[in-house]
């Protein structure tokens, strides 16, 4: 194995070019550790120690930096570690370990969602939001059902009318373009047309 060129960075960090190909990412210290210049070979068993501990190794503890800030998906915490440079297997490496530790759990993610959204949000939005967040469907499913075993419970209707109020809406005085924006909004929070439309005291608008 060859290395074929550098690609600074940073002011200490540096990506590796293998025989032509992206390899990881090293800090300048360690590229003078290894020894590693464009043109020349890198030994087989400094290769291994870079890819099965000192890159493992960071990825992990990068990994818990960011979950002892906050709560990431699976999906989440791959992409940042994705923006990282760090290979596919060390990703996956990290992920399992603090899976491990259920430091990462996306039911428990999804349910803590739901139930910190549950008075603001529409279950479609809240949908929406999870899907994007990487939550698969089947999760999602498990945590509504969680949910609902636990006694939560949606009032669509007064959930609007609290949107209504925060907008300054007057259902009574409001004119049909100022209801059609009304309307637009309501629905792009994931509310039905059908609700909306009630909440609103008017038929004669749609999406």
């Amino acid at each position: 194995m060859k290395v074929t060129a550098f690609e600074e960075l940073s002011a200490s960090r540096s990506k590796v070019y293998i025989d032509g190909e992206f390899a990881f990412v090293l800090y300048k210290g360690e590229l003078r550790s290894y020894r590693l210049r464009a043109g020349e070979e890198i030994a087989q068993k400094d290769y291994d120690e870079i890819m099965k501990e000192v890159l493992p190794k960071r990825a992990k503890l990068r990994a818990m930096n960011l979950l002892a800030k906050r709560e990431y998906t699976e999906r989440q915490l791959r992409d940042k570690l994705k923006a990282g440079y760090y290979p596919q297997r060390v990703i996956e490496e990290a992920l399992a370990y603090v899976a491990g530790f259920h430091y990462t759990d996306d039911l428990r993610y999804a349910c803590d969602y739901i139930m910190g959204h549950e008075d603001t949000r529409s279950r479609r939005r809240i949908e929406q939001d999870l899907l994007g967040k990487g939550i698969d469907r089947d999760v999602l499913e498990q945590a509504w059902s969680r949910w609902e075993e636990q006694g939560g419970r949606q009032d669509d209707a007064a959930m609007i009318q609290a949107l209504l109020k925060k907008r300054g809406y007057d259902v009574e005085k409001a004119e049909r373009k100022e209801r059609q924006r009304t309307y637009s909004f309501l629905v792009r929070k994931g509310f039905s047309g059908d609700a909306v439309r009630k909440a609103l005291k008017t038929e004669d608008i749609d999406a």
